[in-house]
């Protein structure tokens, strides 16, 4: 974390911040240690407290699938050139279900359409054109209804949402 531009909040940093939120962040981590990001989240308080309930529930309550949410976040790291995010939702996409063939697909500016399924390809679409030009077409709302339902569209369309406000906090201060 060399180049971080941002001293990360350590161990012995005074004052230290409240022991739930610390216990909370270190759940939502597979080996329970707090990564890169965490330590730089936590130089404001609010900020970590927020950040923390907002991306675990996208992370473990959202109820469209593990392998399309980290389909999106993969895509939305891309799209971002936020390598820390890829190195981090790699393997849990890979352990959700997903392909290296995909992952090397997804790294193209145009995605290849014959390695995903139809639900993939409406995600990628919508991942696309809410991070590239924010505004996304209403028949591709439409399709993302038909394959998901609406609170599943609405899950997606957050999980887009949240994960370029990730990549976007990585890129700046260089995590």
């Amino acid at each position: 974390m060399s180049a971080v531009r941002v001293t990360p909040w350590q161990d012995d940093t005074l004052p230290p911040p409240p022991p739930e939120l610390l216990a909370g962040m270190k759940a939502r981590r597979p080996d329970g240690e707090l990564i890169g990001i965490d330590r730089v989240l936590l130089r404001s308080v609010p900020l970590a407290t927020g950040w923390n309930a907002l991306l675990g529930r996208v992370r473990a309550e959202f109820g469209l699938a593990l392998e399309h949410r980290e389909l999106i976040m993969l895509r939305v790291a891309v799209l971002n050139r936020a390598d820390f995010e890829w190195g981090v939702h790699h393997p849990a996409y890979l352990a959700a279900g997903g392909t290296e063939e995909k992952c090397e697909a997804l790294k193209e500016n145009d995605v290849d359409s014959g390695v995903f399924d139809e639900e993939e390809r409406a995600l990628l679409a919508l991942t696309d054109q809410s991070t590239k030009r924010v505004e996304v077409d209403a028949l591709l709302i439409e399709e993302m209804k038909r394959l998901f339902g609406e609170v599943r569209t609405v899950e997606a369309v957050a999980t887009v949402a949240a994960y370029n406000m990730v990549s976007r906090f990585l890129v700046a201060l260089a995590v």
